[in-house]
Formats: structure tokens, sequence, C-alpha cells
């Protein structure tokens, strides 16, 4: 992870970016599961990665000094996941009452949604790698669903079945920029061994590498 960070070389840029005491490689101070770095260079540019279990970050972009902190900018600004409805297709033979898919159409496991009907509970369930298909013994007809894809956070609203859905349900997420972060806002200040980044998500904290 480090070396992917060390490849970025640092150019001559102006003063004002040459001169902050942020400019440095960082590594992430996240626990023994999460790896991943930040490097703030002084041509006003920025790198990030970061890998936690199935989730995978980056970003590039310009940062600015506003202060005694620093504020990210991702550039260019990364377009968000998105899911649509596509039309219900066959998986081992069957047509699941939920299927959700990538645009070439390889299934995507571990979807989380909530199922509602005329009457009676909502169901909660998540996605299999053949989708999710309702219960033999619960007869009711789907009339809404709603999807998340609890990795990425991606979300839809609600999807409203009609009549001519006969109650089943194909997602398609397009991943457009998935896992590229936009750090809109996003503002760093110093600690004692590196830097805090304050993000929407919440913070993370960096170590400064080379130094003891």
């Amino acid at each position: 992870m480090r070396t992917l960070l060390l490849a970025a070389a640092l150019l001559a840029a102006p003063a004002a970016a040459q001169n902050s005491s942020f400019v440095g490689e960082y590594g992430i101070a996240e626990g023994p599961d999460v790896g991943g770095g930040l490097l703030i260079r002084n041509d006003g540019r920025f790198q990030y990665i970061l890998a936690a279990g199935a989730l995978d970050e980056r970003a590039e972009g310009r940062w600015e000094a506003r202060g005694d902190t620093i504020c990210l900018t991702t550039e260019p600004r990364p377009v968000p996941p998105a899911m649509s409805k596509g039309t219900p297709g066959e998986i081992d033979g069957a047509v699941p009452t939920i299927l959700v898919t990538w645009p070439n159409g390889r299934t995507v496991a571990g979807v989380d949604f909530t199922i509602g009907f005329d009457s009676g509970t909502p169901i909660d369930g998540y996605t299999q790698y053949d989708g999710w298909t309702m219960p033999d013994h619960d007869t009711r007809i789907p009339r809404w669903v709603e999807v998340r894809e609890p990795i990425y956070g991606i979300t839809a609203p609600r999807f409203v079945l009609t009549e001519a859905d006969g109650g089943k349900l194909h997602v398609i997420i397009e991943p457009n920029d998935i896992g590229v972060v936009d750090f809109e806002g996003a503002c760093a200040e110093k600690t004692e061994r590196g830097l805090t980044l304050h993000r929407a998500e919440g913070d993370m904290r960096f170590v400064r590498l080379g130094e003891d």
C-alpha cells in the first residue's frame, strides 16, 4: 500500500504549497485490518488510498491551506454509483423475487432489502448470488422494495412494483466512480504524530511516515 503512495513524485510548486508543514506521506492509524495512506504533495496535490475488508477507496485532487488546516478537493469530482430498475430474468431456471446485478449481468450478493406488501409485516433480508425468492408458504405479492448496498452505501428511492412487474424486481447497480471519495470540503488538522482528517463519514487518523 505504501509503495503505491511513494510512486508519486513530489514536484516543484508555488511557495505557499512548498512551505506547508503538512507536506509529506501519512499512513492510516485505524486498526490492524485497515491499510492505506495519504500523500500531501508539495505541488498542491494529494493522493489517498484505503483498503478495509471489502471496502476499497481512493481519491486524488488538490489541497489548500485554510488557517491551521488543509482542505482536500477531489478532482475530477466523482460520479456516485446509482441503482436502476431492469427487466426480471431467470437465474438457474427460476425468476427470483429480487435480483441485483452489475450492468454486465454479474449478480451481486449481500445487498440488503426491505419488501412491503398490501398487509402484514415487511420482510428484511439480503441477496445471494442467485438473488432472493419469496418463501413458498408466503403468497403475498410484493408492492414495493427498498434496496441498500452496505459496503459503499449505495441506495435508491423506493421501487414501487406495478401489476406488470408480477411481484419481481431486478435492480442494476451502475458503478460509475464507485470507490472514489468526494473530499469536497474535507479538512485535516495537525496532531502530535500526524493529522486527523474530518470527513462526513467520520474522522480518520493518520501517522506521518519516515519520522521516529
